[in-house]
C-alpha cells in the first residue's frame, strides 16, 4: 500500500525547516508584543473633555475623570451616554494599537485571509 503525504525519504525540505522557524520566530514576537501592550495606557474624552477615560492594554478600566459641569444629578443619562463614549473611543485606541503591532510583526500577511492572524 503507498504512502500518504510526508515527504520522500520522510525528511523536511530545507524550506518547511526555514518556515516553521519563522512562525516560531513570529509567535515569540506577537507574545512581547502583547506583553507590551498590556503595559500601556489609553486615554480618551467625551463631551470636548468633559468626560476622560482611561483604560490598559489589558481592556480595564484604570481611571474616570469627570468635570464638574458634566455631574448634573437631572441629567445621569447625558453623563452615563458620555462615559459609555470616552469608554468606546480608549477601547478602540487599543484595538487600532494592537492591530498596528500585529500588521508591523506580518507584514501585512492575513489580512483578508479569514482565520489568518
Amino acid at each position: 500500500m503507498a504512502k500518504r503525504g510526508g515527504f520522500p525519504g520522510g525528511a523536511m525540505p530545507g524550506n518547511m525547516t526555514n518556515l516553521m522557524k519563522q512562525a516560531q520566530k513570529m509567535q515569540r514576537q506577537m507574545e512581547e508584543q502583547a506583553k507590551e501592550l498590556e503595559t500601556k495606557e489609553f486615554t480618551a474624552t467625551a463631551g470636548g473633555g468633559a468626560v476622560e477615560v482611561t483604560i490598559s492594554g489589558k481592556r480595564e478600566i484604570l481611571k474616570v475623570k469627570l468635570s464638574e459641569d458634566v455631574v448634573d444629578p437631572d441629567d445621569i443619562e447625558m453623563l452615563e451616554d458620555l462615559i459609555v463614549a470616552a469608554t468606546n473611543e480608549a477601547l478602540r485606541k487599543v484595538e487600532e494599537e494592537s492591530g498596528a503591532a500585529m500588521s508591523r510583526l506580518t507584514g501585512g500577511l492575513g489580512g483578508g485571509m479569514p482565520g489568518m492572524f
